[in-house]
């Protein structure tokens, strides 16, 4: 495997969901190399950008193959990428070794629909198998103590950005 130093980074777009109460989806994870204990294993949606896709449209297109859900409407987003390394330790395990972390491109929605259109085991985008075993919405100043410590920093500057967004509507 190369010298971590010299690995790229996935390219990746980040959804905060949030509702009308201005709480924000998380989903639990159903496992993964990354996950060292109960508490850290709840994350926002996200998924890699495919070649020469608009990272909106994968935000959008991510967002329904993980939770079935299709009725958002833009609230904003981060101008620039955000980066992330994940542990060395971990390196050859994740994304077959190919990683050193991910660069994220971030997105606030807000939910329109109804509650009975998410749907993270058998969503109709159709990851097989789900990403998410569990889900539920949370105030958006407990994100950081949810997620595993190495995207903190992460999650901490998406707090700060969409925070705006977490007034109830």
């Amino acid at each position: 495997m190369p010298p971590f130093e010299s690995l790229p980074y996935r390219p990746c777009a980040g959804i905060m969901v949030l509702d009308a109460r201005g709480r924000v989806f998380v989903g639990r994870r159903a496992g993964g190399p990354e996950h060292v204990d109960a508490t850290h294993v709840w994350q926002m949606p996200q998924g890699g950008i495919d070649d020469n896709e608009d990272p909106y449209q994968a935000a959008l297109r991510e967002l329904y193959e993980e939770t079935n859900i299709r009725s958002v409407e833009k609230l904003g987003e981060i101008a620039e990428w955000l980066f992330y390394d994940i542990p060395r330790e971990i390196v050859g395990e994740a994304w077959g070794g190919k990683y050193r972390g991910q660069k994220q491109k971030w997105f606030a929605l807000r939910f329109t629909g109804e509650e009975r259109e998410i749907n993270i085991t058998a969503p109709a985008g159709g990851h097989h198998p789900p990403e998410f075993i569990d889900w539920r919405w949370v105030a958006m100043a407990e994100l950081p103590d949810l997620v595993v410590p190495f995207k903190r920093a992460t999650y901490e500057r998406v707090v700060r950005e969409f925070g705006k967004f977490a007034e109830p509507q």
